[in-house]
């Protein structure tokens, strides 16, 4: 299997889909029953775990349903800044004077 960095979009919404369906089983539930848990329809989560398209708020709600919501917050961590900040030369600030 190709790395998720190797991915296209849909191919890793697809993964992700897959991810969910294999955590739903692992937990011996339904559609019906995570669809409950997670206040979305039925169709619409048969929808993504066939096609990997699902709103992201309802992705929210399927992640705390299968107490995943911890890997959210790692989708977009903090970073010190922009390449091209690192990479630029450090501001000069004047001096106090005395």
């Amino acid at each position: 299997m190709l790395p998720l960095t190797l991915m296209s979009a849909p191919q890793v919404a697809q993964q992700v889909a897959a991810r969910v369906r294999a955590s739903r089983l692992h937990r011996v539930w339904t559609q019906q029953e995570l669809a409950d848990r997670s206040g979305m329809s039925l169709s619409s989560l048969r929808r993504f775990e066939r096609t990997g398209e699902i709103a992201f708020l309802s992705l929210v709600r399927i992640a705390i349903a299968l107490d995943a919501v911890e890997g959210l917050g790692e989708l977009f961590p903090d970073r010190p800044g922009s390449l091209d900040e690192l990479l630029a030369p450090p501001k000069r600030q004047r001096g106090r004077r005395s």
